[in-house]
């Protein structure tokens, strides 16, 4: 097996139609390759347990399945015991590793324009977690929200793509592009340096989702060379690709909750107006693809509240308040009937090994910062 595979091709023209949902992008699979060869990792026996093949690695634009790269990205943390590993995953990151959203981004007119088309096609070809972008008088946020990928390696994939958003800013705002502060839903790892060193910024561990917060004032800053008229045909190029792709309302559902859930309750009828589509037609639809509006919301919390306890040491307070439950007592509840286990017994089981953190389960109310709301 070749240790290097060929590097992508950035130009409009090599894109072919996506294929179905749950892949993400060729340039992060080869970014976690090439990172797991530098560390020294026995890359035959990781891909194995990651059920991934070999000859996936081996060419530069075959999409990887989101859920099996987040196997890989844990499984090498933990053999490796490089717990950064996904902040060294996405510091690879470049404008030309996001493929035509890179370019897009790369001719907006503004950095709060490549940002709010990151938020508006970050689907394209990578259809594993939701961008937001909030923005409160002189503070703006930038959320990352994964819902492919299973619990225990959710931490490692949001830093990951918190590295790599941070790349783009620097390259395309400039190198003083500063940052304010860095959420991270894990606890902090034993060292700590990389993140302080890489991001320049306070970082925030025992968070309810990752973010970057930035001032408002860096989103007006303009970008060097853009080209309207190339940013227009990427955008053309884009939106035809998204026409292409396979998704029902039951995806556009999880793919909005998992975003909303822990920032307000859920609500149908928030959602249909959001959505517009009536409560009614929402219903009837969803019912034609087998589901309903409250089991595809419970899905997104037990998708959030599961990531929680595995990655974090917040306490069950915390994340009862997190998900908008009315106390600990209901969110107990609801996540034995989701689980069929009491929170606390599910996260003795699936606490993440990867973050390299003593797993001390008295420390978890005591030591915990509280989560930025």
């Amino acid at each position: 097996m070749r240790q290097r595979p060929p590097a992508v091709v950035g130009d409009i023209g090599s894109y072919e139609r996506p294929s179905l949902i749950g892949l993400t992008r060729p340039g992060v699979a080869k970014a976690v390759y090439l990172t797991l060869v530098e560390l020294g990792a026995n890359l035959d026996e990781l891909l194995a347990e990651a059920g991934l093949d070999p000859r996936t690695f081996d060419g530069g634009r075959t999409p990887v399945p989101y859920a099996s790269l987040g196997r890989l990205i844990a499984l090498g943390a933990e053999r490796t015991g490089c717990h950064h590993l996904g902040l060294l995953v996405g510091q690879r990151a470049t404008l030309a590793s996001l493929g035509l959203l890179g370019l897009l981004m790369r001719h907006s007119d503004t950095i709060g324009g490549a940002l709010r088309a990151l938020e508006a096609h970050a689907g394209v070809r990578n259809w594993g977690a939701v961008v937001g972008l909030d923005i409160d008088s002189e503070v703006a946020v930038l959320s990352y929200c994964p819902y492919g990928s299973e619990a225990e390696s959710t931490a490692l994939q949001s830093e990951r793509a918190l590295a790599t958003i941070t790349n783009v800013i620097r390259a395309l705002g400039g190198s003083d592009a500063a940052l304010l502060e860095v959420l991270l839903p894990r606890s902090a790892p034993r060292d700590t340096a990389p993140y302080i060193s890489f991001f320049r910024a306070p970082v925030r561990y025992d968070q309810e989702t990752a973010a970057l917060v930035f001032p408002t004032l860096l989103l007006e800053r303009r970008i060097k060379g853009a080209d309207p008229a190339a940013r227009g045909r990427v955008e053309d190029r884009i939106r035809k690709l998204e026409a292409e792709q396979p998704s029902t309302l039951k995806d556009k559902l999880r793919e909005y909750l998992q975003a909303r859930v822990m920032r307000q309750r859920c609500k149908a009828t928030h959602v249909a107006r959001l959505r517009l589509v009536p409560p009614r037609t929402l219903r009837r639809r969803l019912k034609a693809e087998g589901t309903t509006f409250k089991q595809i919301a419970n899905e997104a919390q037990f998708s959030v509240a599961k990531q929680l306890l595995a990655n974090t040491r917040m306490s069950m307070a915390q994340i009862s308040a997190a998900l908008d439950f009315s106390e600990p007592a209901a969110f107990s509840h609801a996540f034995r009937r989701w689980s069929g286990f009491a929170p606390s017994t599910w996260r003795r089981e699936h606490q993440s090994k990867c973050l390299g953190r003593e797993q001390d389960e008295n420390s978890y109310s005591a030591q915990t910062q509280q989560p930025v709301r």
